[in-house]
């Protein structure tokens, strides 16, 4: 019997073959080196927000449904078309919740928010980074999990938290290298004043009903505020000769807007006024915005935002006062892409070459002194059983591998207590590179040297 279970005929796996299985559409890996641009964006993001006194926050990524229906709006595309909701499992009562994978992630703060009771000692300034997921035909710039950064600052209502949010963003895309974009704004005012406008924004459209399209009509009387961001280039004229919303502001909104505009003019941020400027999601008021580039075709929004005040009662909180944008990390990094800027990638500043495996107790123990210096360190291994490999192809990975020197530890160097540091780049002298030793005893006196 054992003799059957242990026979395996030469060249034959000991398993049948299994069938490849690949990631969702629209759900991306994101594999090295073109996650080290990942990583130093978001290095970026994190020192910046320090600059402004915003924290970071995290939100699970799943929610109940009706958060975002609450906080969204049933009407809206994300509702309507795109999330990813489910049933979850039924518990020994029979009860199941109606789960959603976050589409956006302002709601999910307003709801940590409120539910930790994080006002109760004044306003707080957030930072998240995180996928988000909407099931959309995936293109460029535009994917089922897709990961967004954002800044919220709840708890203030005044015009300078708006103009600080936008300045932090000005300041990234200078920080990025980032020189291709423009702002636009606008103010959806008050819902009392946005009510006045949506009479009269339906009335106009009613009177031009036959250019309209599928879209607009179904759209006519639940939220018409969305029609006047139609990409629709046959809709062009009748929105055009739409009512304004700017022109039924109060004194307060419009003073609250002008004082923006004022902040942002002190500070040379360039602006242009969009009257067809509303957003997407029903909890914006007053100010809204958005950067925009023409680089990246139909997905130019590269980050948006605006005034939400009353969100946060929606979801059932004590109303106070918020206002936060977020920006879609693949397209900024396809717009870094896009302008040509170069992305530093992080190399080791050592790879060990080992000829003998016998070695390797000094060598761990040598790279681990090392790293405890705070020298980045790659250590070959061997693709086999059978040994390290050639030193040939050893220095040849050495090589790839983009570190400045090569630590070799030969069998003499080792006898006599020293380790071969091989500069791989950079100064030559005399036309060779110059090939030291150093003590094995001594790890830190030189540790210095391979980091600089």
């Amino acid at each position: 019997m054992l003799e059957n279970m242990t026979a395996n005929p030469a060249g034959k796996p000991p398993f049948p073959k299994a069938e490849k299985l690949t990631a969702v559409k629209g759900m991306n890996d994101i594999l090295p080196p073109d996650s080290a641009r990942w990583e130093w964006l978001e290095g970026k993001v994190r020192t910046l927000m320090e600059c402004y006194a915003y924290r970071n926050i995290r939100t699970p990524i799943l929610e109940h449904t009706q958060l975002f229906v609450r906080g969204i709006g049933e009407v809206t595309d994300i509702v309507e078309k795109e999330m990813y909701s489910f049933e979850d499992r039924s518990d020994k009562h029979g009860d199941h919740d109606h789960l959603t994978m976050r589409p956006e992630n302002t709601a999910s703060v307003v709801r940590a928010v409120t539910e930790h009771n994080l006002l109760y000692d004044g306003g707080k300034r957030l930072y998240y980074m995180g996928p988000m997921f909407r099931r959309e035909r995936p293109q460029r710039g535009r994917y089922r999990q897709f990961h967004q950064i954002g800044a919220e600052a709840l708890g203030f209502a005044g015009p300078e938290v708006d103009a600080e949010l936008i300045l932090l963003a000005a300041a990234l895309w200078k920080e990025l290298g980032l020189t291709d974009w423009r702002l636009e704004i606008n103010s959806l005012g008050q819902p009392e004043e946005r009510a006045q406008h949506r009479a009269q924004l339906i009335a106009h459209f009613e009177l031009h009903a036959d250019a309209l399209d599928e879209e607009a009509r179904r759209r006519l009387h639940s939220n018409p505020l969305r029609i006047l961001d139609s990409k629709n280039p046959a809709m062009k004229a009748v929105i055009e000769s739409a009512p304004r919303l700017i022109d039924f502001l109060g004194t307060e909104s419009l003073a609250h807007f002008d004082e923006l505009k004022a902040i942002l003019d002190a500070n040379r941020i360039s602006w242009t006024l969009n009257h067809r400027l509303v957003r997407g999601l029903d909890y914006y008021n007053l100010t809204v915005f958005e950067f925009v580039t023409d680089r990246l075709g139909a997905q130019g929004t590269i980050c948006a935002g605006g005034r939400y005040d009353y969100l946060i009662e929606q979801i059932g909180g004590k109303a106070a006062p918020a206002v936060g944008w977020a920006l879609g990390v693949e397209r900024v990094l396809e717009l870094i892409k896009e302008q040509g800027k170069q992305v530093p990638v992080l190399v080791p500043d050592a790879y060990a070459v080992i000829p003998d495996a016998s070695a390797l107790p000094v060598v761990l123990r040598t790279l681990q002194a090392l790293r405890a210096a705070g020298v980045r360190v790659q250590m070959h291994a061997g693709a086999s059983v059978d040994g390290m490999g050639s030193m040939k192809s050893q220095f040849k990975k050495a090589d790839g591998s983009g570190a400045k020197y090569a630590l070799i530890f030969g069998a003499t160097e080792l006898s006599e207590g020293f380790v071969a540091v091989k500069p791989l780049r950079g100064e030559k002298s005399e036309g060779e590179q110059v090939q030291t030793h150093q003590s094995l005893d001594d790890v830190h006196a030189w540790a210095q040297m391979l980091r600089a």
